[in-house]
Formats: structure tokens, sequence, C-alpha cells
């Protein structure tokens, strides 16, 4: 059984879109992912932004907050439903009162309710950026959500951005582009392969 660490921010729909994918693959390949927080509002953080994204990265801050709060005090095996409580709302349900949306997915996943006052402060940011460093160090600075990482076979991890995939692949489908996604990831000398997306995240 290979482990693949997961990072993702639950604001971002493309890192939706391939943790749905990473669902599927779970069933047909012999890998277990370990889900991981990382953070676009970190990510940007000094960096010269637009009005509008410079209030989508505050935002932003609360659901990195209460999932790592929510990681810390109940344990590893909440993160996923919590993730897929807050992300079901956020994208599929396109909804946009995001302290409603973290207040029924504290609920759904039968979470204490206190939790969302996390995202407010600031005291779990320590944890929540060395998990976010954790992840962008195996790719770099010039990068997004999601990261993955799976080791290589000398041990050591890859780690890459991406995929972005619309719709989310499922059964064989989906096995057959992580069996590529990695064979790419681990040649020596692999960075980049790249298009002009032409589609949004397809939720289905």
């Amino acid at each position: 059984m290979t482990t693949a660490d997961f990072w993702f921010d639950p604001m971002c729909p493309w890192a939706w879109m391939t943790s749905r994918w990473m669902l599927e693959v779970e069933k047909v390949r012999d890998i277990s992912v370990r889900w991981n927080v990382m953070s676009l509002a970190v990510l940007n953080d000094g960096r010269e932004l637009s009005d509008e994204y410079v209030e989508i990265m505050r935002q932003a801050w609360k659901p990195v907050r209460v999932v790592i709060a929510a990681q810390q005090q109940h344990g590893d095996e909440v993160v996923l439903p919590l993730y897929t409580a807050i992300g079901t709302r956020l994208h599929p349900g396109e909804r946009k009162d995001l302290d409603a949306v973290i207040a029924e997915a504290l609920a759904e996943v039968g979470l204490p309710a206190e939790l969302a006052a996390v995202g407010d402060g600031d005291s779990v940011d320590v944890e929540l950026r060395a998990s976010h460093a954790r992840g962008i160090a195996l790719v770099g600075t010039d990068v997004g959500t999601p990261v993955i990482a799976v080791p290589g076979s000398d041990g050591a991890l890859i780690g890459f951005f991406g995929p972005v995939v619309t719709p989310a692949p499922k059964g064989e489908a989906a096995g057959r582009l992580w069996d590529g996604v990695v064979l790419v990831a681990s040649t020596p000398g692999f960075y980049e392969l790249k298009r002009s997306r032409t589609e949004g995240p397809i939720f289905d």
C-alpha cells in the first residue's frame, strides 16, 4: 500500500476536483491518501493582488484554520470528512456564506460548533503554516493547490502540483490518469506539462 499525501485548500475548486479524483484512485489502485492542509492565503501573503482577491484571501483563512483545529483536537480521521462537508457546499452547492458553510459542515461531521470561532483568530496559524510549508517545499512557490506527494523508488518524496482536471475521472480512467501522472512526475528532470483551460470545474 502506497501512501499519497494530498495538500488542499477548501476554497479552491480545482483542488476539490482533484480530491474527488483521488478518492476514485483509491478504489482502483493500491494507495491510501493522507489529507493535509495548505493555504492560498499563506501562499499569497505579501503579493500584489486585486481588491477582489484580497477579500477572497481574507475569507480563505477561516476554513483552513478550522480544519487544522479539528485535526489537532480530533485526529487525522476528521480531515477528509470535514473537507468534504465544506467543499460540497462551496463548490457543487455554490454556497457563498462561508460562516454558515463552516457551521453546517461541523454539525454534519459531528464536531463541536465552537471550532468555527478558530477561523477568526490566529491560534493555529503556526501549525497551519507548518502544514503548508511541508507541501510547498516539495514543489516551490510558483504553483498553488493541490499538491500531491508519493514516495519514489528511492524512498524520497516526489511532489507535484495538480493534476488540474475536469470533470474528475472515475473508475479505471482515474487509475490510468494516476499511473501517467506518477510516471511523468518521477521522471528525472521533468517539471511541467500544461495547456490552457477551456472549461471551468464540472461538478457531477
